[in-house]
Parts: structure tokens; C-alpha cells; sequence
């Protein structure tokens, strides 16, 4: 993590296990995908509690297999029953908050996002749906909310969201003429900044994989925009966390390695898999250590 300002600034990526990622991120026999990417970035946005409810034991397995990063931490999206059906209901809520109290109790879960459709617009129904999920994490984690329609970034809406005390997520995606399009949104005590990747023509397409999707590496000139962008939010916050989650072929941690260096002007651990797919990454790489020559070892080191 970091601090250009006042506020730490953590780097994360969405996931840490993709088939796509054997041989590019770690090698294909890695036995511990969520340690080996810990090693690399801050925090990890779960994505699996999107599909599926959380469960404790593997809540608890994460926590111990991170135990050597103490600063680490992970946020996880909410299951899409709720964002996207609109359902929020006490067995979800139930499951929730019990698979992932081992990640609480070690204090070790930052936020829950909330990823909402370019469909869910601001209406009544909507807010109900925002207000019970407020309520529902108030008292046990923070909430970061993802709009996605323009209809969020009205002022009154705006103000709505600040009174529910959620914190609105800040994007970097394609867009369309209806899509909330706010480079700089402080509404929440809490930065976060997700890079989804500029693929429009995927991002568009309903015929497309999520790979597809999410298939794009961005250029030194992207991501120092962004830089700029990430800076100015984080001013005046608690905290700032920003997650790659271009996740094909492991480009989301080579971005957010990549925007890492760039905000804080030093360079970083990168695996030695990535570093051979992505070359670019050579310049804000550490060196690698003495016996790096050894298959599956790091380049760099965070400790």
C-alpha cells in the first residue's frame, strides 16, 4: 500500500483463480493460487460470492493462507440474487454474514460491492432495494455501491446514496450515452476505483465470453489518466482501494502492478510468468533476486 496523500492507497485485482491465468500469472501446477497473487498486490476483490454464498470454511482458508501479509485484505461482491434479481432475502443475508465471519473476525474483509446492471436506474424501487442493503451491512461492513446508469449521478441521487452512508465506486469502462459517467465521485468515506477495460466492442456484445469481455491491457497513457483520477479521489478519504478487473490472461494484475508503480513512483514485485507474456512490465519490475533463476520463483519480493 500507499500514501501520495493523506490516504492509503491500496492495489488489488478481482479474483486470483482463472484457468487463463495457468502460465501466464503462476504455473499451471501452482497448489496455491490465492497465496502466490497475495504476494503481489494489497487486497483481493472475491468474486466467487457473486455466483455462490460465501462459507466459513473457506472464508477461514483464506485467512490463514494470507496470514503472512498482515496489512492484506479482501472485499466481496454480493451475490447477484440480490444486485441483479433484486432479492434480498434473510437466507441470503443469513448466508452472508456467516460465510464470511471468519474474514470479519480477522478483520480482514474491508467492504462488500454491491455491482448493479447499466439497467438499474434511480427509482423507488431501486432506492428500496439500496436502503435494505445498507441496512443490512450497517453495522458489521462497509458498502460500496456500483451504478452504472446516469440517472445515479443526479444531485439528488447523489445525495440519496451519501445518506444511506454507502460509498459510490468510481469506473473505468466503456460507455454509452446513459452510463454514469463521473470521472471524480467522493460520495462514501471510502475511495474505490475498478478498471473493467475498454473492450467496447465486447462489452456490448451479448454474444461475447467473459473473457472476451474483459480482454484488454491498458497503455502507459490510460493508466496515467487514471493515475491522475485515483489521486484525486483519494483525497480526503478513510481509505483507497483500486481493482483491475481486466482479468483475462492475468492483464488486471499487470495494469494494477503497472498503476501501482506509476502512483507511487517505485517498482514492484512482478511474477516472472507475467513478466514474460507482458515485457512492458520490465520497467517498473524489481530486480529479480540472486536465484530467480529457479522455475516459479518471483521476480521481486515484497518483504
Amino acid at each position: 500500500m500507499t500514501s501520495p496523500s493523506a490516504t492509503e492507497i491500496a492495489f488489488g485485482v478481482a479474483g486470483w483463480s482463472y484457468p487463463d491465468w495457468k502460465g501466464y500469472v503462476y504455473n499451471p501446477g501452482e497448489k496455491d493460487a490465492l497465496g502466490f497473487v497475495a504476494r503481489h498486490v494489497d487486497m483481493i476483490e472475491i468474486n466467487s460470492t457473486f455466483y455462490r454464498p460465501p462459507e466459513a470454511r473457506l472464508s477461514a482458508s483464506w485467512v490463514q493462507r494470507t496470514a503472512f501479509r498482515p496489512g492484506f485484505f479482501f472485499s466481496a461482491k454480493l451475490h447477484q440474487e440480490i444486485t441483479h434479481q433484486g432479492l434480498l432475502e434473510e437466507g441470503m443475508k443469513k448466508a452472508f454474514r456467516e460465510g464470511l465471519a471468519p474474514l470479519v473476525e480477522a478483520g480482514r474483509l474491508h467492504q462488500v460491492l454491491a455491482q448493479f446492471r447499466y439497467d438499474f436506474r434511480d427509482h423507488q424501487t431501486a432506492r428500496e432495494l439500496l436502503s435494505g442493503i445498507a441496512d443490512f451491512a450497517r453495522d458489521w461492513v462497509d458498502v460500496v455501491v456500483e451504478v452504472r446508469h446516469v440517472s445515479w449521478q443526479e444531485p439528488e441521487a447523489l445525495q440519496f446514496l451519501a445518506g444511506l452512508g454507502v460509498s459510490v465506486a468510481n469506473l473505468d469502462y466503456p460507455m454509452s450515452r446513459d452510463s454514469f459517467n463521473l470521472p471524480v465521485c467522493r460520495v462514501g468515506d471510502h475511495g474505490y476505483f475498478r478498471l473493467h477495460g475498454r473492450n467496447r466492442k465486447a462489452w456490448f456484445d451479448k454474444e461475447a465470453g467473459r473473457g472476451e469481455t474483459y480482454n484488454y491491457f491498458y497503455t502507459l497513457k490510460e493508466l496515467s489518466e487514471i493515475k491522475d483520477r485515483v489521486v484525486k479521489i483519494a483525497k480526503a478519504r478513510k481509505s483507497m482501494t483500486v481493482v483491475g478487473n481486466n482479468h483475462y490472461q492475468g492483464k488486471e494484475l499487470g495494469n494494477i502492478l503497472q498503476l501501482k508503480s506509476l502512483v507511487t513512483g517505485q517498482k514492484v514485485p512482478v511474477p516472472e510468468r507475467l513478466l514474460e507474456h507482458y515485457p512492458e512490465l520490465a520497467e517498473i519490475a524489481e530486480p529479480p533476486p540472486p536465484d530467480s533463476s529457479q522455475e516459479g520463483r518471483y521476480v521481486g519480493t515484497l518483504f
